[in-house]
């Protein structure tokens, strides 16, 4: 699962329903005010989820960034997701070292398509999160058979270019629903004090 959502009308406010019906159909200035509480946590909820995901290289591409939120327009709600952006953001220049020389180093030239992938920039790297969210296959490149590359303690694999696989994370789903059950009670305490204050005014 790569998006969780919140929406509160649903599921925060349930208490509160009427009042807060009652106060929308009659006071449009409410539903701005909903939104820009729920705008504000639901980018609270998201830097707690960035702030979470570790990597083993301290992430020099900054790829925990493109976690994403949505905020909707037509019902009182938002959510956070791993999902690519609609919109390309630049690209980044780091470089990580090479070693061409060495023993099983970076011998082959890059291809165009990695060579793109390695320059995207964080906000657009979400395909990486969810490789690591949900893991991959077992990944192979293509070599010319030489009788001459035998199995050997750095060579397990001769001839078949194996690049192994990614086992599942499976980090999204625990970081998400934290976040957003942390969110979901500080928007019912902001809105239950909103609604009082929206009442104490009407009467």
């Amino acid at each position: 699962m790569y998006m969780f959502k919140f929406e509160a009308n649903e599921s925060v406010i349930i208490e509160q329903k009427q009042a807060l019906e009652a106060a929308l159909s009659s006071d449009p200035k409410t539903q701005k005010i909903l939104r820009r509480i729920i705008r504000a946590e639901i980018f609270a909820a998201r830097d707690e989820v960035v702030s979470n995901i570790k990597f083993k290289n301290g992430d020099p591409r900054g790829t925990a960034r493109a976690v994403r939120t949505t905020v909707y327009k037509k019902i009182l709600g938002a959510n956070i997701n791993i999902f690519n952006s609609r919109k390309a953001h630049g690209s980044n220049d780091y470089e990580p070292q090479r070693y061409p020389s060495a023993r099983g180093g970076n011998r082959r030239k890059r291809s165009e398509r990695t060579a793109t992938m390695m320059s995207y920039s964080p906000l657009d790297r979400g395909m990486i999160l969810r490789w690591q969210d949900s893991g991959t296959r077992e990944r192979e490149i293509a070599f010319t058979t030489n009788d001459r590359r035998k199995a050997d303690k750095w060579n397990k694999h001769p001839n078949s270019g194996y690049r192994g696989s990614i086992s599942a994370g499976d980090f999204f789903r625990s970081y998400g629903e934290r976040a957003i059950g942390r969110m979901s009670d500080r928007i019912s305490y902001i809105i239950e004090n909103e609604l009082a204050n929206i009442m104490n005014i009407k009467n």
